[in-house]
């Protein structure tokens, strides 16, 4: 994100004296620039500026020279003698470029630089070497590290080079004490990645005078090609574009404006002021030419690319890619080109288009580069499609700052300004003269107006505005406005606002300025009547998930995606599933490109992923949706764009689209109860996942039913014998619960007997009676007590047997519970024993031994009939 240096903002917009960092940072986000962070300066003083006094060279045994200096660092900070008096410090250096008389950056001890690196008295080469002379690399100014500063090289005129004097604060100087804003900038706001932008927000902040810098500087720009004075004819730098596939019918380039420089010193510097606030920028200093191109992008936004003139040949032709071509770039990476990738190419011994330069508003390539010896320079600015420069950028996986401005759009018009800027420098700093004969393609065309109505500001944000209010706002950001006299304006956005098309742009755009805290605050008035907050539905939802936590699982969310590794840890038949699953591209994970049919799949990649970073007792649960993809279902239409579909292409999306219910789905691992040393624990197991369906069938009044099938029966993510379907008492299967196969367990690396349960809310919840509950009268009669044991066949539920108590036990019923199974010799072989308590109550009467005996009786008989007998 760009880096924002005041000094640097003071060349476009009045700021006011000892405005701080933390106060522009605040004017800022005021219009939508927030602040991600002010970095401090890594370097802490002292450092001062030193002159060198002598500087004695020193042949050492390993072939290095280096020199015994004795630099005078003014009174403050010189060493005192054996006498008392002030002498240069003595300071170790070996630097080629270290020469007596010269004035150099001086760190002292108890300096910082970057990296956490102090500055330390030292014994090096037989001598103590009392401070450190920095190089830019050393102080973080750059990359150079042949020699250590210079200052009367470092861009100083005579007098102010005259003026320094040893011991003056280096710090302040080379601004290494200062800090820099980073702004955010959001993707529609690209003029924001330039000076020129950030110092108009500044100004609409604040109302501080902006000075447009593009306005005289493209007044001065050459638009049309004349006489050429002295300069190649203009058909040898003829531009051409070609292109054969444009993106959305967009051609991906419509202006490109060209000049060039001749006569340029290859080795001229870079002036220390453009030097400083590149570094501050976060961009690295490379030499002037290049410099220069990165500079004016920073100040104007306007990306531009410097060609040795020397090594390329007309005509310039921007197209698309052929299949089947290469480019290596100036980062050294060779890349496998695509037809929507635009190249800049030239055209050597006469053969059109053949030469490949670079990849447009990306990143040039490594023919045509400036080097140390380029005199001749082709400077370009174009104006490239924003789809056609992202598209190649991620394609490439080579974002540039150059390819965020275009990705983000750019001004169509700022071409001729960029490029006059950039030869300004050139020729002022490198001693080039530049041409007046451009190379200008120019096929944009002005934004469209937009019909705005004034009152749409109102409707939309609630601010109430004056028209005039609203007509200078649009006018200080660049609009051009019209009209007004019946509460509509004719607008056109400036051409650096490409994100300004709608009239609800303008509305934001007015809001933005006004200040959204400006926006009044109104509350929804609560209807007289109908019905008002949570529907049946997701109050029932809430309480599944109240109960879930209550029981001690822990809510979680999870990507919807599952693949192949997931098909295979729970033994599922991959080449079956896939075709009724709903399949994507997933950028996310590339080997998960289906949506998930069941929650327990994701569910248990959260689970597998916290017991492999070290807990033990893991129990989950989720709510959320699966999909399920009927492969008979309608083809999807594809309905056009910013146009209300009618209820028949409504109905034809719904048709095609995947059955999408919601679920409801829990895995319990590790200890269900964990006491401690002193007390019991025991593993989770299938019972614990019943408990959770049967909490939810208590608390939603759903009388679930669980439904064992035969081993044969049970799906191969299950234990064949720990495995139940749950069901409504019709028989509609909404879920299922038990315990996971050990195969499973064993490849997600579960706990054995680990638990799970997953309900169809889709299907559950309209199945359940919402009448209210009609509240019995409480009992003043005595309740009478009874344990009854049954010995039953195994193919026996208990839900069988509950069912035949209730019917023998009528209204005197009042509560059964199953509190004992048991299996064993004492009961025979295909037997089992069940034992219920029970509780019987008369509404109107108290119940004596004779009553009680034969409700007993009637449960016998009625138990009989499912081949149950009563116990003794």
């Amino acid at each position: 994100m760009p880096m924002i240096d005041i000094d640097w903002l003071k060349d476009h917009v009045e700021i006011p004296e000892g405005l701080t960092y933390e106060q522009l940072a605040k004017d800022l986000v005021r219009v939508g620039l927030e602040e991600e962070e002010i970095h401090q300066s890594q370097v802490t003083g002292p450092i001062v500026v030193g002159y060198v006094v002598d500087a004695t060279p020193e042949p050492q045994k390993n072939g290095k020279i280096i020199n015994w200096c004795h630099v005078d660092v003014g009174d403050e900070f010189n060493e005192t003698d054996e006498n008392g008096n002030k002498v240069p410090r003595g300071i170790i250096c070996g630097a080629p470029n270290m020469a007596a008389g010269e004035k150099v950056v001086v760190t002292l001890p108890g300096a910082v630089l970057p990296g956490d690196f102090k500055i330390e008295p030292r014994k090096t080469y037989g001598h103590i070497s009392n401070g450190m002379c920095a190089s830019e690399r050393e102080l973080g100014l750059g990359d150079s590290h042949d020699g250590i500063i210079l200052l009367r090289e470092y861009g100083f005129s005579k007098q102010e080079y005259d003026a320094l004097q040893p011991g003056d604060d280096a710090m302040e100087l080379l601004h290494l004490n200062n800090p820099v804003l980073e702004i955010n900038i959001t993707p529609d706001r690209g003029y924001a990645f330039s000076y020129r932008g950030v110092a108009r927000e500044y100004h609409h902040s604040t109302k501080a005078v902006f000075t447009d810098p593009v306005i005289e500087l493209a007044e001065k720009a050459p638009h049309e090609a004349k006489s050429v004075d002295g300069a190649a004819p203009v058909k040898d730098m003829e531009v051409l574009v070609e292109d054969n596939n444009p993106i959305h019918g967009v051609p991906g380039c419509d202006r490109y404006y060209g000049r060039i420089v001749r006569g340029f010193n290859p080795s001229a510097p870079t002036p220390n002021w453009m030097r400083r606030r590149l570094t501050r920028a976060g961009m690295r200093s490379i030499s002037l030419a290049v410099d220069v191109t990165n500079y004016v992008m920073l100040d104007l936004g306007q990306p531009l690319h410097a060609y040795d003139l020397s090594k390329i040949e007309g005509p310039i032709v921007v197209r698309r890619a052929n299949e089947g071509e290469k480019l290596t770039t100036l980062d050294e990476k060779t890349h496998d080109l695509s037809p929507e990738d635009l190249l800049i190419t030239d055209s050597p011994n006469g053969e059109h288009a053949s030469r490949i330069l670079g990849l447009a508003g990306v990143m040039g390539g490594l023919y045509g580069e400036i080097t140390s010896e380029t005199t001749d320079i082709f400077v370009e600015a174009a104006h490239f499609d924003q789809v056609s420069i992202a598209r190649s950028a991620r394609r490439h996986k080579t974002p540039s700052e150059a390819s965020r401005r275009f990705e983000r759009g750019v001004d169509t018009q700022l071409q001729p300004a960029a490029v006059e800027m950039a030869v300004e420098l050139l020729t002022r700093y490198g001693a080039g003269e530049g041409s007046r004969t451009p190379v200008d393609y120019n096929t944009t065309k002005r934004p469209h107006d937009i019909r705005f109505k004034v009152s749409e500001v109102a409707r939309v944000s609630g601010l109430e505005l004056d028209t005039n209010t609203i007509s200078d706002i649009l006018t200080d950001i660049g609009c051009h406005v019209g009209g007004g006299g019946n509460g509509e304006f004719s607008v056109q956005p400036p051409t650096w606002r490409p994100d300004l098309t709608e009239p609800c742009d303008l509305v934001e755009e007015v809001a933005r300025l006004v200040g959204y805290d400006e926006i009044p605050v109104r509350v929804p008035p609560v209807p007289a009547s109908g019905r008002t907050g949570l529907t049946l539905e997701q109050q029932r939802q809430r309480w599944i998930s109240n109960t879930l936590a209550q029981y001690g699982l822990v809510e979680t969310l999870s990507y919807p995606f599952v693949g192949d590794a997931d098909y295979k840890a729970f033994s599922l038949d991959a080449k079956a599933i896939k075709p009724i699953s709903v399949e994507i591209t997933n950028p996310l994970a590339g080997d998960r490109p289906f949506l998930r049919r069941s929650l327990l799949l994701t569910l248990a990649m959260t689970v597998q992923r916290n017991i492999r970073r070290g807990l033990q007792n893991v129990s989950l649960f989720e709510t959320g949706h699966v999909f399920l993809w009927n492969p008979d279902a309608p083809a999807i239409p594809a309905l056009p764009g910013g146009v209300k579909p009618t209820d028949e292409q409504l109905a034809a999306l719904d048709a095609g689209l995947p059955d999408q219910p919601l679920h409801t789905a829990a895995i319990l691992t590790g200890k269900a109860v964990d006491a401690g040393w002193l007390g019991e624990s025991r593993d989770v197991d299938w019972s614990d996942a019943v408990e959770v369906v049967t909490r939810i069938s208590e608390r939603l009044g759903a009388d679930l039913r669980l439904n064992q099938p035969a081993a044969d029966q049970v799906p191969a993510s299950w234990h064949p014998g720990r495995y139940a379907e749950v069901t409504l008492p019709d028989g509609t299967k909404v879920g299922e619960v038990g315990e996971f196969h050990p195969h499973v367990n064993e490849a997600l690396g579960f706990p054995e007997h680990s638990a799970a349960m997953e309900l169809n809310l889709s299907a559950l919840l309209p199945a359940l009676d919402d009448k209210p509950v009609q509240a019995k009268p409480i009992a003043t009669f005595p309740p009478v007590h009874q344990d009854l044991a049954f010995t039953v066949p195994t193919s026996v539920t208990a839900r069988e047997l509950e069912d035949a108590i209730r019917e023998a036990a009528g209204e005197n019923l009042e509560s059964i519970e199953l509190f004992d199974v048991f299996t064993g010799e004492q009961v025979g072989k295909d037997a089992k024993s069940l034992a219920f308590a029970v509780t019987f109550r008369s509404p109107s009467k108290t119940l004596d031994s004779s009553d009680s005996e034969a409700i007993r009786q009637a449960i016998v008989d009625k138990a009989a009939a499912l081949g149950a007998q009563l116990r003794a």
